[in-house]
């Protein structure tokens, strides 16, 4: 028994009822309340729970019907919950008909650079602004961002535009500084089993963008995902970013297919991030114009007003007036495929 769905008529006495059972026996009673139903998920160890427990829960005035999910990740998966879950930040949502555009610096370098790509990606459409405060990178002498300044620079570049921000959190004492400056904590690919920033992140009422690690499969995605969910975080928001092959003629290697495979056994919205999927600027529109076919809620990239001075990441980042002409190839292919930008 993993969830158990109840009836529209379900009083708060029963509910209780219901979640005291599951307490006793050691689990963790997760409630969800949709518009038509309620439904509680069952984290921990279920075999604990008898045939005779199990029907006698049944039993309880306000179930409809009990359920086992045999998927190792419970709270992520369509068995869990049907509808597509949409995400609200600020006044915008993400997993509706909207497909959104995080753009922005790899980095954030000074408060002038910040302000000025924040404008003028706003005027070509963006929706979220982007930018490492905390960088996290592969050589200990290369630039590891502002860190606090640089979350104030992000604060100010959103009163300016009005663009919501998502930021890179590295480390768990971080949270407390973190959630005061940005709306959507991102988890990069080498922390997407960092089980203790993913437990933190999970306690905090704020969305969190989870990146695919680089060596990761689709299951530990979404048990990653777990992770937060089990904690009472329900704002996760998946991202593939290009996984690690053979191949070396690109950064990564961006994998499209994993956007409906994720939509088909998740209920989480799903973004994409072609700038470090390919690593080259050439390549980034075009796959962003693909994962928005494949049916993206969401697009990350990299946008620099001088790529080549940039202190990360300038290869990959798109200038402002080719994440323009992006946005127009994005635009045309959502309305193609009924969605808008």
């Amino acid at each position: 028994m993993d969830i158990i769905v109840l009836k529209p008529d379900v009083s708060d006495e029963q509910i209780e009822k219901i979640v005291k059972k599951l307490e006793l026996k050691g689990l963790k009673p997760h409630i969800s309340k949709g518009t038509e139903r309620t439904i509680i998920g069952v984290i921990g160890d279920t075999s604990k729970i008898t045939e005779d427990e199990e029907n006698a829960i049944r039993a309880i005035p306000g179930v409809e019907e009990v359920v086992r999910i045999l998927k190792p990740y419970k709270l992520a998966s369509r068995d869990f919950k049907k509808t597509d879950t949409v995400i609200k930040v600020d006044d915008l949502e993400i997993g509706g008909k909207k497909v959104h555009v995080a753009a922005g610096p790899c980095a954030v370098e000074n408060r002038v650079t910040l302000i000025n790509i924040a404008e003028k990606i706003k005027s070509a459409g963006a929706t979220f602004l982007r930018g490492g405060a905390f960088k996290p990178r592969t050589s200990p002498y290369s630039f590891q961002g502002l860190g606090v300044e640089g979350l104030k620079y992000l604060a100010e570049a959103k009163e300016k535009t009005g663009l919501p921000v998502i930021s890179e959190i590295m480390d768990p004492r971080d949270i407390d500084v973190m959630i005061d400056y940005v709306d959507i904590l991102q988890i990069g690919t080498r922390n997407m089993q960092n089980f203790k920033l993913l437990m933190e992140v999970g306690s905090v009422d704020k969305p969190v963008l989870l990146k695919r690690g680089m060596s990761a499969t689709i299951k530990e995605l979404l048990m990653a995902a777990e992770y937060i969910l089990s904690r009472g975080n329900e704002k996760v928001i998946l991202c593939e970013r290009g996984i690690r092959t053979f191949e070396t003629a690109t950064r990564n290697t961006l994998d499209l297919s994993a956007v409906p495979l994720l939509k088909s056994l998740s209920h989480l919205p799903v973004a994409v991030d072609p700038s470090h999927g390919v690593g080259k600027r050439e390549l980034v529109s075009p796959m962003a114009v693909a994962a928005v076919a494949a049916g993206a809620d969401m697009l990350l990239i990299e946008v620099h007003t001088n790529p080549e001075e940039a202190l990360s990441d300038g290869e990959q980042s798109l200038t402002p007036e080719q994440f323009k002409e992006m946005m127009k190839k994005v635009a045309a292919v959502a309305k193609a495929v009924g969605r808008e930008v």
